[in-house]
């Protein structure tokens, strides 16, 4: 049974770390990525939308975040009309889930 505590201990840490590094791993896309239009601190700016505590973010699915982020918004799909410029498509190899987990993490702020 100890052995059973050990090793669920281990795994839980290994998970939590995981955790972490994906986060790590999404901020430095962010910056490099969106940063420009969504903001340092994800609240926004004249060229992208808030991100930060934002109702999309922490209400849609990860398959949802991603094609937005995959596919982008333009023309007739653009959400924000306020906008002046639409979400372009972004290209990115397997690093889409860290991003989307990073922006969940701006979502609850």
């Amino acid at each position: 049974m100890k052995k059973f505590f050990t090793i669920a201990a281990l795994l839980a840490v290994c998970v939590g770390f995981s955790s972490q590094a994906m986060a790590a791993d999404g901020g430095a896309i962010y910056k490099s990525k969106c940063l420009m239009c969504h903001g340092a601190d994800g609240k926004g700016t004249a060229m992208g939308v808030a991100l930060a505590g934002s109702e999309f973010i922490a209400s849609s699915s990860d398959r949802v975040i991603a094609e937005v982020i995959l596919k982008g918004r333009e023309g007739d799909v653009k959400k924000y009309k306020n906008i002046a410029l639409g979400m372009p498509a972004m290209k990115l190899s397997d690093d889409t889930g860290a991003l989307v987990v990073y922006l969940r993490s701006l979502a609850v702020k």
